[in-house]
Protein backbone atom coordinates (compact mmCIF):
# COMPACT_ATOMS: atom_id res chain seq x y z
CA UNK A 1 0.00 0.00 0.00
CA UNK A 2 1.35 3.33 -0.61
CA UNK A 3 2.00 6.10 1.93
CA UNK A 4 0.89 9.07 -0.70
CA UNK A 5 -1.46 11.82 1.47
CA UNK A 6 -3.40 14.20 -0.21
CA UNK A 7 -2.00 18.13 0.73
CA UNK A 8 -3.29 19.12 4.12
CA UNK A 9 -6.65 21.01 3.56
CA UNK A 10 -10.57 20.34 3.13
CA UNK A 11 -11.28 17.69 0.55
CA UNK A 12 -12.85 19.22 -2.73
CA UNK A 13 -14.56 16.50 -4.82
CA UNK A 14 -14.86 17.26 -8.61
CA UNK A 15 -18.27 18.10 -9.84
CA UNK A 16 -19.52 19.06 -13.26
CA UNK A 17 -19.29 22.73 -13.66
CA UNK A 18 -22.46 24.79 -13.07
CA UNK A 19 -21.77 26.95 -16.84
CA UNK A 20 -23.82 29.00 -19.46
CA UNK A 21 -21.43 27.22 -21.77
CA UNK A 22 -23.26 23.17 -21.44
CA UNK A 23 -20.81 20.54 -20.42
CA UNK A 24 -21.11 17.13 -19.27
CA UNK A 25 -17.82 15.33 -18.40
CA UNK A 26 -19.26 11.41 -18.63
CA UNK A 27 -20.76 12.37 -22.49
CA UNK A 28 -18.60 11.65 -25.43
CA UNK A 29 -16.47 13.68 -26.45
CA UNK A 30 -17.49 14.34 -29.45
CA UNK A 31 -21.12 15.13 -28.28
CA UNK A 32 -19.51 17.17 -25.28
CA UNK A 33 -17.61 19.30 -27.99
CA UNK A 34 -20.60 19.93 -30.73
CA UNK A 35 -23.02 21.00 -27.84
CA UNK A 36 -20.67 23.43 -26.49
CA UNK A 37 -19.86 24.69 -29.79
CA UNK A 38 -22.87 25.13 -30.73
CA UNK A 39 -23.78 27.13 -27.45
CA UNK A 40 -21.07 29.79 -28.65
CA UNK A 41 -22.59 32.99 -30.47
CA UNK A 42 -23.10 32.68 -34.07
CA UNK A 43 -20.71 35.05 -35.05
CA UNK A 44 -18.11 33.27 -32.98
CA UNK A 45 -19.36 29.93 -34.75
CA UNK A 46 -19.11 31.49 -38.08
CA UNK A 47 -15.40 32.16 -37.76
CA UNK A 48 -14.71 29.01 -36.49
CA UNK A 49 -16.13 27.24 -39.22
CA UNK A 50 -14.36 29.29 -41.73
CA UNK A 51 -10.89 29.39 -40.12
CA UNK A 52 -8.23 27.71 -41.90
CA UNK A 53 -6.62 24.55 -40.79
CA UNK A 54 -3.19 23.55 -41.87
CA UNK A 55 -0.88 20.38 -40.44
CA UNK A 56 3.08 20.66 -40.21
CA UNK A 57 5.46 18.08 -38.44
CA UNK A 58 6.95 18.45 -35.07
CA UNK A 59 10.34 17.52 -34.25
CA UNK A 60 12.05 17.14 -31.03
CA UNK A 61 15.43 16.28 -30.11
CA UNK A 62 14.76 12.43 -30.49
CA UNK A 63 14.03 13.28 -33.97
CA UNK A 64 9.91 13.33 -35.62
CA UNK A 65 7.47 13.92 -32.40
CA UNK A 66 3.45 13.94 -34.44
CA UNK A 67 1.99 15.71 -37.01
CA UNK A 68 0.33 18.98 -35.72
CA UNK A 69 -2.86 21.00 -36.48
CA UNK A 70 -2.59 24.47 -36.81
CA UNK A 71 -5.78 26.97 -37.70
CA UNK A 72 -5.52 30.17 -38.39
CA UNK A 73 -8.94 32.49 -37.98
CA UNK A 74 -10.73 34.07 -40.94
CA UNK A 75 -9.81 37.47 -42.26
CA UNK A 76 -12.55 38.86 -40.77
CA UNK A 77 -12.00 39.02 -37.46
CA UNK A 78 -12.99 42.95 -35.65
CA UNK A 79 -13.01 43.66 -31.87
CA UNK A 80 -16.42 42.61 -31.29
CA UNK A 81 -15.41 39.12 -32.12
CA UNK A 82 -12.58 39.13 -29.97
CA UNK A 83 -14.83 40.46 -26.90
CA UNK A 84 -17.36 37.41 -27.71
CA UNK A 85 -14.09 34.97 -27.79
CA UNK A 86 -12.93 36.30 -24.64
CA UNK A 87 -16.05 35.87 -22.75
CA UNK A 88 -16.07 32.24 -23.60
CA UNK A 89 -12.72 31.73 -23.11
CA UNK A 90 -12.94 32.71 -19.49
CA UNK A 91 -15.82 30.30 -18.88
CA UNK A 92 -13.61 27.72 -20.52
CA UNK A 93 -10.58 28.31 -18.75
CA UNK A 94 -11.78 29.12 -15.47
CA UNK A 95 -14.48 26.15 -15.18
CA UNK A 96 -14.35 23.27 -17.75
CA UNK A 97 -10.18 23.60 -18.22
CA UNK A 98 -9.64 24.71 -14.44
CA UNK A 99 -7.03 22.89 -12.83
CA UNK A 100 -7.65 19.85 -10.06
CA UNK A 101 -7.27 20.96 -6.57
CA UNK A 102 -4.14 19.25 -5.14
CA UNK A 103 -6.63 17.37 -2.71
CA UNK A 104 -8.36 15.86 -5.56
CA UNK A 105 -5.17 14.66 -7.61
CA UNK A 106 -3.52 13.28 -5.17
CA UNK A 107 -6.45 12.19 -3.62
CA UNK A 108 -7.57 10.39 -6.97
CA UNK A 109 -4.02 9.01 -7.59
CA UNK A 110 -3.72 7.80 -3.99
CA UNK A 111 -6.74 5.55 -4.79
CA UNK A 112 -5.50 4.52 -8.06
CA UNK A 113 -1.76 3.29 -7.01
CA UNK A 114 -3.43 1.17 -4.26
CA UNK A 115 -5.21 -1.06 -7.10
CA UNK A 116 -1.36 -2.10 -7.94
CA UNK A 117 0.45 -2.22 -4.42
CA UNK A 118 4.25 -2.21 -4.93
CA UNK A 119 7.48 -2.42 -2.64
CA UNK A 120 6.83 -0.13 0.30
CA UNK A 121 8.87 2.98 0.45
CA UNK A 122 10.23 5.70 3.03
CA UNK A 123 7.72 8.37 4.06
CA UNK A 124 10.42 11.18 2.63
CA UNK A 125 10.29 9.26 -0.99
CA UNK A 126 7.13 8.71 -1.16
CA UNK A 127 6.40 12.87 0.00
CA UNK A 128 8.73 13.56 -3.16
CA UNK A 129 6.81 10.86 -5.50
CA UNK A 130 3.40 12.99 -4.64
CA UNK A 131 5.21 16.55 -5.12
CA UNK A 132 5.52 14.91 -8.88
CA UNK A 133 2.41 13.73 -9.18
CA UNK A 134 0.80 16.80 -8.41
CA UNK A 135 3.48 19.20 -10.53
CA UNK A 136 3.25 16.53 -13.62
CA UNK A 137 -0.93 16.57 -13.80
CA UNK A 138 -1.33 19.64 -11.80
CA UNK A 139 -2.31 21.25 -15.16
CA UNK A 140 -4.87 19.17 -15.73
CA UNK A 141 -9.18 20.04 -14.61
CA UNK A 142 -10.31 16.89 -12.20
CA UNK A 143 -12.64 15.96 -14.54
CA UNK A 144 -9.70 14.37 -16.61
CA UNK A 145 -7.72 13.23 -14.02
CA UNK A 146 -10.73 10.84 -12.73
CA UNK A 147 -11.59 9.95 -16.65
CA UNK A 148 -7.51 8.43 -17.12
CA UNK A 149 -7.94 6.79 -13.53
CA UNK A 150 -11.44 5.11 -14.73
CA UNK A 151 -9.77 3.80 -18.05
CA UNK A 152 -6.68 2.77 -16.68
CA UNK A 153 -8.38 1.17 -13.81
CA UNK A 154 -10.45 -0.77 -16.55
CA UNK A 155 -8.19 -1.45 -19.28
CA UNK A 156 -4.68 -2.22 -17.78
CA UNK A 157 -3.13 -4.84 -15.27
CA UNK A 158 -0.11 -2.88 -14.06
CA UNK A 159 0.89 0.11 -12.06
CA UNK A 160 0.74 3.53 -14.15
CA UNK A 161 3.48 6.10 -14.81
CA UNK A 162 2.64 9.81 -14.48
CA UNK A 163 3.96 9.99 -18.25
CA UNK A 164 0.61 7.48 -18.99
CA UNK A 165 -1.48 9.19 -16.62
CA UNK A 166 -0.38 12.35 -18.60
CA UNK A 167 -1.22 10.80 -21.96
CA UNK A 168 -4.85 9.88 -20.99
CA UNK A 169 -5.62 13.09 -19.57
CA UNK A 170 -4.31 15.04 -22.29
CA UNK A 171 -6.92 12.66 -24.67
CA UNK A 172 -9.30 13.35 -22.53
CA UNK A 173 -9.07 17.37 -22.83
CA UNK A 174 -7.96 17.63 -26.38
CA UNK A 175 -11.41 18.97 -27.80
CA UNK A 176 -11.78 21.72 -25.16
CA UNK A 177 -7.94 22.74 -25.07
CA UNK A 178 -8.75 22.99 -29.24
CA UNK A 179 -11.21 25.48 -28.85
CA UNK A 180 -10.07 28.04 -26.25
CA UNK A 181 -6.54 28.08 -28.22
CA UNK A 182 -8.90 28.71 -31.39
CA UNK A 183 -10.58 31.32 -29.27
CA UNK A 184 -7.57 32.27 -28.17
CA UNK A 185 -6.42 33.07 -31.66
CA UNK A 186 -9.60 34.72 -32.24
CA UNK A 187 -9.41 37.13 -29.34
CA UNK A 188 -5.68 37.98 -30.55
CA UNK A 189 -6.98 38.82 -34.11
CA UNK A 190 -9.28 40.98 -33.17
CA UNK A 191 -7.26 43.12 -30.51
CA UNK A 192 -4.98 43.36 -33.29
CA UNK A 193 -7.35 44.50 -36.10
CA UNK A 194 -8.37 47.12 -33.36
CA UNK A 195 -5.41 48.24 -32.77
CA UNK A 196 -4.40 49.03 -36.70
CA UNK A 197 -7.48 50.91 -37.27
CA UNK A 198 -9.70 47.87 -38.58
CA UNK A 199 -7.45 46.19 -40.25
CA UNK A 200 -7.45 42.37 -41.05
CA UNK A 201 -5.93 40.97 -37.44
CA UNK A 202 -6.13 37.65 -38.26
CA UNK A 203 -2.87 37.91 -41.37
CA UNK A 204 -0.72 38.94 -38.15
CA UNK A 205 -1.51 36.14 -36.24
CA UNK A 206 0.96 32.98 -36.31
CA UNK A 207 -1.11 29.72 -36.68
CA UNK A 208 -2.59 28.68 -33.32
CA UNK A 209 -1.15 24.73 -32.48
CA UNK A 210 -4.32 22.77 -31.43
CA UNK A 211 -3.40 19.69 -30.71
CA UNK A 212 -1.59 16.77 -32.31
CA UNK A 213 -3.40 14.97 -35.15
CA UNK A 214 -1.20 11.53 -35.22
CA UNK A 215 1.25 10.83 -32.76
CA UNK A 216 3.62 8.17 -33.24
CA UNK A 217 3.19 5.25 -30.73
Amino acid sequence: MTNLHPFPGPATPAATPSLPLPFDPAMAPALRGRLLREALPDPLRELLDSGRIGRRSRFTDDGFADVAEEWTPPAQVTPRHAALARRALVEIEESILAPASANHLLGRVLALLSHFPAKATTPEVEQLLAMDWADDLGEFPAWAIDHAARVWRRTRKWRPSIAEIRALCEEACAGERALADRLRAIVLAGERAGGSGGGTGAAAVRPVLAGAVRRMR
